[in-house]
């Protein structure tokens, strides 16, 4: 990682919530695809539903690390 990357990435991680989902939003979808993949109507309605509970707080976001701890425990 460059310095410059660092640099972002600690000043992206020190945004509040709402705007770390925007900006993780805006990144993932700046990423180019070798293939380009369809999406039906009825997913993006779908992530559009979900991003927007997400931006208005009606959801509670779980941490990956929490959540895969969990099933560790569960599934051992």
């Amino acid at each position: 990682m460059t310095v410059a990357t660092a640099s972002i990435t600690d000043k992206a991680l020190h945004l509040p919530r709402e705007s770390r989902a925007f900006l993780a939003e805006k990144l993932l979808e700046s990423l180019d695809f070798d293939e380009a993949f369809p999406v039906s109507a009825e997913w993006m309605e779908e992530i559009h539903r979900r991003c927007r509970e997400i931006d208005e707080g009606k959801v509670n976001l779980i941490p990956a690390e929490k959540v895969f701890a969990e099933l560790e425990r569960e599934f051992k």
